[in-house]
């Protein structure tokens, strides 16, 4: 299972990659892996305000429907619109060409609430047991 150090995770299985003041999301590898073949992707509007914890969208596959949780608090300022379209991306590529939208955030100190690479990995581990 792919857990790229450089990342930031939360517990409902998303990634967050900080790039300044914005912060890129989408779904992580083990979450895309249990949910099986991706068939659907709702996301907010551009300029939709986001709060930490709560539902921005949802993905569908053949298996499961899951509310897609904010990382951060902001603004979305872009949305990955090819996954509209082509939302398998997301089971192909989850970190780069799946990504799901970028949040301005508005309160940078809730990344301390995220956990990192190897936090994440035992938080995995403690699940599956």
């Amino acid at each position: 299972m792919n857990i790229p150090s450089e990342l930031k995770y939360t517990r409902e299985h998303e990634w967050a990659r900080v790039e300044g003041n914005l912060v890129v999301v989408g779904i992580t590898d083990y979450a895309q892996d249990e949910l099986g073949d991706i068939v659907n992707v709702e996301l907010p509007d551009e300029g939709e305000p986001v709060r930490r914890d709560e539902p921005f969208g949802a993905v569908e596959s053949v298996k499961a429907s899951s509310e897609l949780f904010a990382p951060v608090s902001g603004k979305v300022t872009e949305i990955n619109e090819p996954l509209l379209d082509a939302p398998e991306t997301v089971n192909e590529d989850p970190y780069d060409e799946g990504w799901m939208i970028k949040i301005e955030m508005s309160d940078p100190g809730e990344l301390e609430q995220l956990l990192d690479a190897e936090a994440y990995r035992r938080y995995l581990e403690e699940e599956s047991k």
